[in-house]
């Protein structure tokens, strides 16, 4: 899609174990295309995920500040289903099996898990309806 932009270029949110959350998010990610791309040792341990060599998604060894939201975009159904498989094998707790949302919209396809530091992690495939959830604001 040529006329698509990002609102957030990249995000961070800490964990407490490192080891553990690189290990969880470089197996949950996979199936979404998304790969360890960055690691630093300055500031703490730092790890960054992302597409073709993008540092779009980053954890922070020692800084959990509360439960964030996270939402990966899927290219497919089978996307989303493949991240909930594997983010649950690799240590994720289940907070909402693959499915449609329709309190979303009548395709918005996602699951749910959290992360070993409690952080809600999704995958959701938009499909072609567009998001039906609060109200629009008129312009």
């Amino acid at each position: 899609m040529k006329d698509k932009r990002l609102v957030i270029d990249h995000i961070g949110v800490g964990v407490r174990d490192y080891e553990e959350s690189v290990a969880f998010y470089s197996r949950a990610l996979a199936p979404l295309g998304l790969e360890l791309v960055a690691e630093t040792e300055t500031d703490n341990r730092s790890a960054g995920f992302g597409y073709k060599g993008r540092d779009d998604f980053w954890i922070h060894e020692g800084r959990p500040v509360g439960r964030s939201h996270i939402a990966f975009e899927a290219q497919s159904a089978d996307q989303v289903d493949a991240f909930h498989a594997a983010a649950t094998e690799g240590g994720g707790r289940d907070n909402g099996p693959p499915g449609i949302r329709t309190e979303y919209s009548a395709t918005y396809y996602a699951a749910y898990v959290l992360d070993p530091n409690g952080n809600n992690i999704e995958a959701v495939f938009h499909g072609e309806a567009a998001s039906e959830k609060g109200l629009r604001v008129a312009r």
